[in-house]
């Protein structure tokens, strides 16, 4: 088998030239991904005038969409014929790795490759929605069922994937651009307080994604009307929101509870801003609401983190995942009363964020470039085992051992090989020292088993190994401390 070529080219396609989760995402992987060296085109859908939300660092190319679109089904139908067509048009045989970010553009991939106009393609979930409407759950169950590898950016999911759906995703996380998101403040900071009336009276509530059920804005809204009681001067900032998704009946509820509390002089309601307000919408709040009830990953909590941003989260996955009591306020999503008293703790100064070391130390692991790396790692796997009919050789014998910290968290760790299983039984318990030295020195074989293979070291396990090494830092002040190995996969 040939090494790795050189240098890449890769398609990565996304739904949307709007600011939502998965279009962050691929903006920010394909940056990265440029930096690594490789060649990157970003495919999107859009309107006529339409123009991508943040211009990266690489090729875009956007799809066309044509003509009115009354109903969702004709959104989304309208959105993928634009970008197969689009992909179509652009040689895709000429990618090495063309990667879906989103439903609608795995749908679009899904039909290339079984017209034969591509080998396949690699599917990002972030999360899965419900729909009642058979075409839209079509749709989604396709996106991820014909991808030649899933990824997801959280456990959660990687775990939903596989219990829920027989499918052995890959864990891969998000990162955060510390160039743009800082504490750094700008008169920019100042501009957008006087546009948005943020007088410093009283304390800044900041929830961003728009009014929807599955950001659970309502239950906001409660406990926020009962912040008030005791902060008088309070304001709730709920920015963005473009979503194709319909949620006007949803919207609407909130506009209507809203009045009835008699909230509208304190609520601010901003819909999409420009991407260079974010930075700015960050420092000028007090704390970040990220109260969701189901969340893929949940990229503003990094960001407001990296802007010196409180942050209140749902004591759920996937924030329990990479998120502790140093780094947050948990609120439980569905009590507006546990979410009023997580508020009022940070704000009042009762729950402390962890700014000097517990902050740095999650914004220094969770890097847009290691993110990259994996990818990378992945996408050269896939390209080696699609070479296998003609050269004959196997692919490296991946292994995921999924594990249980000291405090009762899970984790599915990866491997390169499965030499992990020579220094891990299922079932066993192992002091935290010991854990970390069996796993430092399988993933460090493993690594140097795809070097002599490849040519190259395995970049995701010494990612894996970083972050199974902070993990473990948290514990190794306890004596009796141990990791139970649950699995082996």
């Amino acid at each position: 088998m040939t090494a790795t070529p050189r240098v890449m080219r890769i398609a990565l396609t996304t739904h949307s030239v709007n600011p939502r989760g998965g279009v962050v995402h691929a903006l920010e992987l394909a940056g990265a991904l440029v930096d690594e060296g490789h060649e990157v085109t970003l495919f999107a859908p859009a309107a006529a005038g339409e123009t991508l939300f943040r211009e990266p660092p690489c090729r875009v190319i956007l799809a066309t969409i044509e003509g009115f679109q009354h109903n969702t089904v004709a959104l989304v139908d309208a959105r993928l014929h634009a970008l197969k067509a689009s992909i179509k048009a652009s040689d895709p045989r000429s990618f090495d790795v063309l990667h879906a970010q989103d439903s609608i553009s795995g749908n679009a991939l899904a039909e290339l490759t079984a017209e034969g106009e591509i080998t396949g393609y690699v599917r990002t979930v972030h999360h899965l929605d419900h729909f009642d409407n058979p075409r839209l759950a079509a749709w989604q169950t396709r996106a991820w069922r014909d991808a030649e590898r899933v990824l997801c950016v959280s456990e959660v999911w990687t775990r939903e994937m596989r219990d829920t759906y027989g499918v052995e995703a890959a864990t891969v996380s998000n990162g955060v651009d510390l160039k743009r998101y800082s504490t750094q403040r700008t008169p920019h900071d100042e501009r957008l307080r006087q546009r948005l009336h943020i007088d410093g009276s009283g304390p800044v509530v900041l929830a961003v994604g728009g009014i929807e059920a599955r950001k659970n804005t309502l239950g906001l809204l409660d406990a926020f009307a009962e912040l008030v009681k005791h902060h008088p001067h309070a304001r709730l900032v709920i920015a963005g929101g473009a979503s194709l998704l319909d949620h006007d009946a949803y919207s609407r509820a909130f506009m209507d509870r809203m009045a009835g509390y008699g909230l509208s002089h304190a609520v601010s309601v901003t819909g999409p801003l420009d991407d260079t307000d974010m930075p700015a919408l960050f420092r000028c709040a007090d704390v970040l609401a990220m109260v969701s009830l189901r969340e893929g990953f949940g990229l503003v909590v990094l960001e407001a983190l990296a802007c010196g941003t409180r942050v209140v989260a749902s004591n759920i996955a996937p924030f329990t995942e990479y998120l502790d009591n140093a780094l947050c306020c948990w609120a439980t999503p569905t009590d507006p009363a546990s979410i009023a008293d997580a508020l009022a703790r940070v704000i009042d100064g009762r729950h402390r964020t962890d700014f000097n070391d517990a902050v740095p130390a999650l914004l220094g692991r969770m890097s847009w470039q290691a993110s990259a790396r994996k990818h990378l790692d992945i996408y050269s796997a896939l390209l080696a085992s699609r070479s296998l009919p003609t050269l004959q050789e196997p692919t490296m014998p991946v292994m995921h051992f999924r594990i249980q910290w000291p405090d009762n968290s899970e984790a599915n760790c990866y491997s390169p090989s499965q030499v992990v299983s020579d220094f891990f039984t299922p079932g066993e318990d192992y002091p935290i020292h010991d854990f970390v030295s069996r796993a430092r020195e399988a993933l460090n074989i493993g690594s140097e088993r795809v070097r002599e293979k490849y040519g190259f070291a395995c970049s995701a396990a010494m990612d894996q190994l970083a972050q199974i090494e902070v993990e473990a830092a948290r514990f190794l002040n306890e004596p009796d401390a141990k990791v139970r190995v649950i699995a082996l996969v």
